[in-house]
């Protein structure tokens, strides 16, 4: 990133956390809308304290081909999480709290630590519960440098009035659509209003940032990519949010359709989704998806990575994949 566009980052970026100010003494930032104050000690929904808590930070191999590339996508996995999914593969840290409290200076260490390592991004997982802190951080980081693309990667239920404030910081979004029924986004993952909420920040990311950018060597830059979980028996309404997808946002939306559904955490207790995807299953959606002319993006071949070849014809992969 050039200097005069780290200075208009640095702008945007004050203007939010302006915003933001006194937002963790009534928490409101996501949509739970707790009104608890976290400076306090107090914790909401997400149990999330006032300081973030980080899981991990490294260089990731296994995002997306655009994301991940050669040198790996710099992720920092946070800790909690403002759903509480039945099937979370992350539970360990996302419903059980394992991680560690840092500080906001920290926090700007460990972006500054992924670029010095070469990753192509920062990519902030689960950054929902804690988006003020990290755009603390990241005035430090980009101040002292940080010159790398920012990933957004979330599970989709996000506030879309804060969403709005991440305009121009945000390079590239990353949202699961997870569901197209709320009965099943309060069954599954207790978000009884997932679809609306969820539906409206996908609009305005794609609004901010467009569909997907990759440079000449297949290197996310910006845009969109919707995250798509296939689950067992159409749980997740996959081909309405197609639809949706198509419709609503962009039809040449970047999609990653996600074939690594197994059950874990509470699964078992919930029998329709006590088995993983069949092959069959998830053949339906990939085909829905291209009779309804949505061809960017990535399948896979199995949950132990994505197949490097894109679903679609209208690109083709660069030389990262």
């Amino acid at each position: 990133m050039e200097p005069a566009d780290r200075s208009h980052k640095l702008v945007k970026i004050r203007k939010a956390i302006a915003a933001f100010k006194g937002a963790l003494k009534k928490c409101s930032i996501c949509p739970r809308r707790c009104g608890i104050d976290r400076t306090a000690g107090k914790r909401g929904y997400c149990r999330a304290p006032s300081d973030p808590v980080v899981y991990s930070h490294s260089p990731h191999h296994g995002e997306e081909p655009p994301i991940s590339c050669r040198r790996g996508s710099g992720t920092i996995f946070f800790t909690c999480c403002n759903m509480k999914c039945v099937y979370c593969q992350n539970y360990y840290f996302s419903q059980l709290d394992n991680g560690e409290e840092v500080s906001i200076e920290a926090l700007s260490s460990m972006m500054l630590g992924l670029q010095e390592n070469r990753c192509h991004n920062i990519n902030l997982v689960s950054p929902t519960h804690f988006v003020p802190q990290i755009l603390a951080a990241l005035e430090i980081a980009v101040d002292k440098g940080l010159g790398l693309p920012i990933v957004y990667n979330t599970g989709g239920y996000d506030s879309p009035d804060a969403i709005r404030l991440l305009n121009g910081i945000v390079d590239i979004y990353m949202p699961d659509m997870r569901y197209s029924d709320n009965a099943m986004a309060k069954k599954y993952s207790d978000a009884p209003d997932y679809v609306e909420i969820n539906r409206a920040c996908v609009m305005e990311m794609q609004s901010q940032v467009g569909d997907l950018v990759m440079d000449g060597e297949g290197v996310a830059q910006k845009g969109l990519i919707i995250r798509l979980l296939a689950l067992p028996e159409d749980i997740s309404g996959t081909k309405e949010t197609l639809r949706f997808i198509k419709e609503r946002v962009s039809e040449n939306a970047y999609l990653s359709i996600m074939s690594q559904y197994y059950p874990t955490f509470k699964a078992y207790n919930y029998p329709p989704i006590s088995r993983g995807t069949t092959p069959e299953e998830y053949k339906n959606i990939v085909d829905e998806a291209k009779k309804l002319g949505l061809n960017n993006g990535w399948v896979q071949e199995s949950p132990t990575g994505f197949d490097p070849r894109f679903f679609g014809t209208n690109i083709k992969p660069g030389k990262d994949v």
